[in-house]
C-alpha cells in the first residue's frame, strides 16, 4: 500500500510528552519564519489606526458642521476650506492568539512541504510579532497573560517551548469583552461542538478571527485501493477494500463543514480563512490582517 501522508512525530502518536518536545524542537525555525513572513509581506503595517483620543497626528480632513474638533486654522489659510485635526486613537487593544496542539495537527501529505502543526505555530507567532509592532496587547488563553512588548513573538515561542502538555481547547473564560482571539487550526470537530465551544465568546462581546489549516490531501481525498486510516485522536484504524468509492461522500462532508462553520462565522463578524499547507501563509496573514484592520465592529460595538 502507498504511503499518502505520515504523522510528524518522534515517538509514539499520542505520547504527550514527544509532542511537546517536537512542538519545542520547531520553534527556532518557526520563529525566524515568523520574522521573515512579517517583515517581507507586511511591513508597512504599524497598528491598526484609527481617529480618537491620542496625543500623535493623524490626519485633517475636512471641517463639517456641527464637528466637535477644533478647526486648525493654520492649514485651513493654505486654501478656501476649513480643516480639523484629526489626532490618533491609542488605546491598547488586546489580542488573544492560539494555535491547535492537537495530534490531528501533525499530519502532512506527500504534497505539502510542512505539516498542519508548524503552518498555524507560524501563523500564530507571525500575528504575534505584527501585533506587537503595532502596541497590541497579546496574550495566549491559559499559557500567558495579555501583555505589550516589542520581542512579543519571542515572548510567545518561548511560553511555547516550556510548556508540557497544552489541552486541546483552552479555556477562554478569561477574554473580555471587546477583545478579538486568533484561533489557527484544523477545526475537523462536528461544527456543533466548535460552536458550543466558542459561543461564550459571541455573547461577551468578543470578535474571532478562525484561521482553517487544512493539508490538500485531506480536501482532495486522493487515495485509492486498498488503505488504512488511522484516527490520530483516538488510535482507532479503518482499512477501506476501495478507497475511491468514499470519496465523493467524503468531500462533500469535508466542504459541508467548512462552509457550515464560515457562514456561521460570518452572521457574528467574524472572520474565517481557510490556508492550504501547500500554499504560502502570507495568503491567511494578509487576509487576517485586513478582517482585523476593519473597525466597522469596534464602531457597532461600542453604538
Amino acid at each position: 500500500m502507498a504511503r499518502i501522508g505520515e504523522a510528524q512525530v518522534p515517538a509514539k502518536a499520542h505520547d504527550a510528552l514527544a509532542r511537546a518536545r517536537s512542538r519545542a524542537s520547531l520553534m527556532p525555525d518557526l520563529l525566524v519564519e515568523a520574522h521573515r513572513l512579517v517583515n517581507t509581506v507586511i511591513s508597512g503595517w504599524h497598528g491598526r489606526k484609527k481617529r480618537g483620543i491620542g496625543e500623535n497626528f493623524w490626519q485633517f480632513r475636512p471641517y463639517v458642521e456641527g464637528d466637535s474638533a477644533r478647526i486648525d486654522w493654520r492649514r485651513s489659510a493654505r486654501d478656501d476650506h476649513l480643516y480639523v485635526r484629526d489626532r490618533e486613537w491609542e488605546a491598547a487593544h488586546t489580542v488573544w492568539l492560539w494555535a491547535d496542539p492537537s495530534p490531528s495537527m501533525l499530519y502532512k501529505s506527500a504534497a505539502a512541504p510542512v505539516s498542519k502543526q508548524s503552518r498555524a505555530l507560524v501563523l500564530a507567532l507571525a500575528m504575534a510579532e505584527l501585533l506587537s509592532r503595532g502596541g497590541e496587547r497579546i496574550g495566549w488563553p491559559g499559557l500567558t497573560d495579555p501583555f505589550t512588548a516589542r520581542n512579543g513573538a519571542e515572548r510567545v515561542a518561548a511560553h511555547l517551548a516550556h510548556a508540557g502538555e497544552l489541552p486541546a481547547k483552552p479555556d477562554l473564560a478569561a477574554v473580555r469583552r471587546f477583545s478579538e482571539v486568533v484561533l489557527v487550526g484544523d477545526f475537523l470537530d462536528p461544527v456543533e461542538e466548535t460552536q458550543e465551544w466558542l459561543d461564550g465568546l459571541a455573547r461577551r462581546g468578543v470578535r474571532a478571527h478562525l484561521i482553517e489549516v487544512a493539508d490538500p490531501a485531506e480536501e482532495a481525498f486522493p487515495y485509492a485501493g486498498r488503505t488504512e486510516f488511522t484516527d490520530p485522536e483516538t488510535g482507532e484504524k479503518l482499512t477501506a477494500g476501495r478507497a475511491e468509492i468514499l470519496g465523493e461522500a467524503y468531500r462533500h462532508l469535508y466542504a459541508a463543514r467548512r462552509e457550515e462553520l464560515a457562514r456561521w462565522c460570518r452572521r457574528l463578524g467574524w472572520s474565517f480563512t481557510t490556508n492550504h499547507t501547500d500554499r504560502p501563509a502570507a495568503e491567511a496573514l494578509a487576509r487576517v490582517h485586513l478582517a482585523m484592520s476593519d473597525d466597522g465592529f469596534e464602531r457597532s460595538a461600542r453604538g
